[in-house]
């Protein structure tokens, strides 16, 4: 198809500004995160041994099948210890959950770390992308939405969904679809603001519903 000179300007402008959004967003996680990653200490053998009460929602594994509860298997360790110990403070911490709390509420610092070190030791199953969410996802997720100043997600999560251990990104490749989509609502309604710097919230309330839902499916499908 031919392509106009003012077209292949604004590609190429386009292009830059993303690539400008990478080395910003791989700068601040440097910067701000960096001293921060304290080297977990879990037990893998602890951590299964203290898993059974996990298994009802995250299977053995951490390879949960059903879509509205996050796959934990593979998952970064300092992440994990991040977001139990932010969830165990209930109304008053930065992620509520009367679901999770129930169970973590009386952990101590050692077994979440012991959990955390079991199931990051365990390998994600594969996800898989609605073939009619493909297309639109793959565009936000490796371009982002320029006219809404919205930054590729490839930028924080690695081309591939593998964020960035470093900086404590998640891993999002082969997630749960439905459960990516409910963290983007919740980041974007303010009712989960645990995110450095409010970079997630920022995001995803400037993305509309079909867009979430796009983008949620194709990370879905990537490993």
């Amino acid at each position: 198809m031919f392509k106009s000179k003012s077209k292949s300007k604004s590609k190429s402008k386009y292009k830059l500004v993303n690539q400008l959004h990478f080395f910003i967003f791989a700068f601040i996680s440097f910067i701000f995160f960096s001293s921060s990653v304290s080297m977990a200490k879990g037990s893998i053998e602890a951590g299964k041994q203290k898993s059974g009460p996990c298994v009802a929602c995250h299977q053995i594994d951490g390879n949960s099948t059903t879509p509205a509860w996050p796959k934990i298997a593979g998952q970064h360790e300092a992440y994990l210890i991040k977001q139990i110990q932010e969830i165990r403070k209930g109304d008053l911490g930065k992620r509520p959950n009367p679901v999770m709390y129930a169970f973590v509420e009386k952990l101590s610092y050692q077994d979440i770390e012991d959990l955390a070190a079991y199931y990051s030791s365990q390998k994600q199953t594969p996800g898989e992308a609605q073939k009619s969410l493909v297309e639109q996802g793959r565009k936000i997720f490796q371009g982002g939405l320029l006219s809404k100043g919205v930054p590729a997600c490839a930028g924080c999560h690695s081309p591939n969904g593998a964020g960035n251990k470093l900086a404590k990104f998640p891993i999002v490749g082969g997630q749960q679809a439905e459960y990516l989509e409910a963290q983007l609502k919740a980041f974007a309604s303010g009712k989960r603001s645990n995110d450095p710097n409010e970079m997630m919230r920022n995001i995803s309330a400037k993305m509309s519903e079909e867009e979430i839902k796009a983008v949620s499916s194709y990370m879905s499908g990537l490993h």
